[in-house]
C-alpha cells in the first residue's frame, strides 16, 4: 500500500497533529489531493482550475497545511503503486467493507509503527474518501482509535441522495439548486435570477424542497396544470428547454443536464465542475456521458506527479502510477457496495456511530455549488438527516464555495480552502494543546 507521508523534524509528535488523506472514486489515487490542494508542491492550471498547455509544470503550494499537520496520501490497494498480489486478492479491497478494513489497518500501522498514538489524528477525505472517512471513522473507534476531526471534501454518505433511478425521486429536488449554479455561470437564466445567485440559491432550494418535491412525489397523479407548472418552474431555474424537461417527465438527471445545457454551442458541460465545458470527442448527438473536466485535469496532474515523485522525492520505479484503477483493471472488477443490497450504500451510520461515541470530533464539510457529482444540497439533506441531538449537531461545521468538485482547482478557492481547514485544526485540538 503506497503512501507518501511529510512529517516535521525536531517536534513533540504528541502534539503535532497528524492527518491522512486520500481521494475517492471509488478507483482513484491520492493524486489530486497531493497535487492539487495539501502537499508542498502543486500543479499549475489557469484561472479556475482549466487546462494550461503543455508540457506542465510545478510551483510551490503556499497553501500547503503542513504548517498546520503532517500529512500521510494514500493510495488505495489497485491505484498510484498501491497494488494487490493479483486480481483475486484485489477483490478483497475492491468493495465498501474490504476498503474501509484496509486503510483502518494502513491507520493503526503506521502510528504504531511511527509512535503516533498520543498525536491528535485527522481525516481528510475527498468524494468517495468521504464516504471511506465516514466508514473509518466507525471501524476504527471499536479499535480505541479516536479522531480530533474529519474534513469531508465533495461528500457523500448515503447513496440514495445522488442515485438517479425511476423508482429514486430523492436526489433530483436535491441536485436542482447546483444546475441554479451552473445554468447563472453559463448565462442561461433570466436578468432577474443572475442579479444576486445568494438570493436565487435560496429561493431554487425552497422550491426544489417543497413544490418540487411535492409533484414529483404525486407521480402520474399529477394534474396537467401542475404538471405546466412544475415545467416552468424547471426551466427557470435550469436554463433548459420546456419540450426537454417534459420529455424527461419533470426528472433531469446529470447527463440530461450536462448534455442539453449549452445544446445550442454543441459543448457538453462538465459533471465534476459544471465550469468546464468541451466538444464531445465522438460528436454532440453520441449520448454517452462525457465529462470534459476530467479530460482536462488528468494529464496535467498526472505528468506532475510522475515528475515529481521521482525527481524531487527521488523514489525510483519503473511502475506505472495509475490516476484511476479502472485504467488497468478494467471493467472486469466489480466494487461490491455491501449495503446497497438494503437499499442504497451508505456510510452515514458509521459516522452518525464515531459522532456520539466522541463527543469531542469535529467535521468540516466543504462543498462546492458547482459540483454535479456530490450536490451541495444533498450533503446538507445528509448531514440534517444523522439523527443527531443539539449538542452533536454543534460540532458539524461548512465551507461552501464558487467552485466544482475538487474546489481546490480554482486559486482562489484554494486559499479559502486552506485558511477554513487550517482554522478547523485549530478550534479542534485540545485545549491544553
Amino acid at each position: 500500500m503506497f503512501y507518501a507521508a511529510y512529517t516535521l523534524d525536531d517536534v513533540d509528535s504528541s502534539r503535532r497533529p497528524l492527518t491522512f488523506a486520500f481521494n475517492g472514486g471509488p478507483g482513484s489515487a491520492s493524486i489530486w489531493l497531493h497535487m492539487g490542494a495539501l502537499g508542498p508542491r502543486k500543479v499549475v492550471l489557469r484561472k479556475e482550475g482549466f487546462m494550461p498547455a503543455a508540457p506542465y509544470r510545478l510551483e510551490d503550494n503556499p497553501s500547503t497545511l503542513l504548517d498546520k499537520t503532517d500529512l500521510v496520501l494514500v493510495d488505495a490497494i489497485g491505484t498510484g503503486f498501491s497494488r494487490p498480489a493479483g486480481t483475486t486478492e484485489l477483490k478483497k479491497f475492491w468493495g465498501v467493507k474490504g476498503d474501509i478494513e484496509s486503510f483502518g489497518e494502513f491507520i493503526r500501522l503506521y502510528i504504531t509503527r511511527n509512535e503516533r498514538w498520543s498525536s491528535p489524528l485527522y481525516l481528510f477525505g475527498e468524494s468517495y474518501g468521504t464516504t471511506r472517512s465516514a466508514g473509518v471513522s466507525g471501524y476504527l473507534a471499536d479499535k480505541g482509535i479516536s479522531f480530533n476531526g474529519i474534513v469531508l471534501l465533495s461528500t457523500v454518505l448515503a447513496f440514495e441522495t445522488l442515485e438517479f433511478n425511476k423508482t429514486n425521486d430523492v436526489p433530483y429536488p436535491l441536485i436542482l439548486p447546483s444546475y441554479t449554479m451552473i445554468a447563472a455561470y453559463h448565462h442561461k437564466l433570466s436578468p432577474e435570477l443572475s442579479q444576486n445567485l445568494e438570493k436565487t440559491r435560496a429561493e431554487v432550494e425552497q422550491w426544489a424542497s417543497n413544490e418540487y418535491t411535492r409533484a414529483l412525489a404525486k407521480g402520474d397523479a399529477l394534474t396537467q396544470q401542475e404538471r405546466e407548472t412544475i415545467i416552468d418552474g424547471l426551466a427557470r431555474y435550469t436554463g433548459l428547454s420546456k419540450e426537454i424537461i417534459d420529455q424527461y417527465n419533470l426528472r433531469i438527471d446529470v447527463q440530461a443536464f450536462t448534455h442539453y445545457l449549452l445544446a445550442d454551442q454543441k459543448l457538453r458541460v462538465g459533471r465534476l465542475d459544471g465550469r468546464f465545458t468541451g466538444p464531445d470527442p465522438e460528436g454532440f448527438a453520441e449520448t454517452r456521458f462525457y465529462d470534459p473536466t476530467s479530460s482536462e485535469t488528468g494529464p496535467p496532474f498526472t505528468s506532475v506527479f510522475n515528475e515529481y515523485i521521482r525527481r524531487e522525492l527521488n523514489y525510483k520505479t519503473d511502475m506505472p502510477y495509475y490516476a484511476t484503477a479502472y485504467q488497468t483493471w478494467g471493467p472486469s472488477i466489480k466494487w461490491d457496495w455491501g449495503s446497497a443490497g438494503e437499499g442504497f450504500p451508505d456510510t452515514a451510520s458509521a459516522l452518525r456511530a464515531a459522532i456520539v461515541k466522541n463527543p469531542y470530533l469535529k467535521i468540516r464539510v466543504l462543498e462546492g455549488y458547482y459540483d454535479l457529482a456530490t450536490p451541495y444540497y444533498a450533503v446538507n439533506y445528509t448531514m440534517d438527516h444523522l439523527d443527531l441531538s443539539p449538542r452533536y449537531r454543534g460540532n458539524i461545521s461548512y465551507s461552501t464555495f464558487n467552485a466544482g468538485h475538487m474546489v481546490y482547482l480554482d486559486s482562489d478557492s484554494l486559499k479559502k480552502m486552506k485558511e477554513d481547514v487550517a482554522g478547523f485544526i485549530d478550534q479542534s485540538l485540545p485545549a491544553t494543546q
